[in-house]
């Protein structure tokens, strides 16, 4: 399975996660590709941030959902639609851990690939 990251970025945020204070998130959006099958996830992972050069993203504080699977292949179209929504999508990922992503915050530039 070859897994390409469509659009990642850092950001301030809040979260208390198996009792670790976290400070920053982690939003990706990911297309994997096997066997004709294209899916796509987003995710987002809350970490540690204690220092402004700490982007060590710990994965015990990850959700996901699966956005797509279908036969096919990655479709630029489609990820733009992806895009659109990535924010509420991620808003509901974090409900899910008890915390919160601060979009007016980016800790860095987004990345595309």
């Amino acid at each position: 399975m070859d897994d390409i990251s469509v659009y990642k970025q850092y950001f301030a945020a809040d979260c208390n996660y198996n009792g670790r204070q976290r400070h920053a998130a982690q939003v990706l959006l990911t297309a994997s590709s096997s066997e004709g099958i294209i899916r796509y996830e987003v995710s987002v992972s809350f970490f540690p941030h204690d220092d402004p050069e700490d982007f060590a993203v710990s994965y015990d504080a990850i959700a996901a959902e699966t956005l797509y699977e279908a036969k096919g292949r990655r479709s630029k179209k489609r990820e733009a639609v992806f895009m659109e929504g990535i924010r509420e999508s991620a808003d509901q990922l974090a409900e899910q851990l008890g915390g919160i992503i601060f979009w007016d915050k980016p800790l860095i530039e987004a990345r595309y690939g």
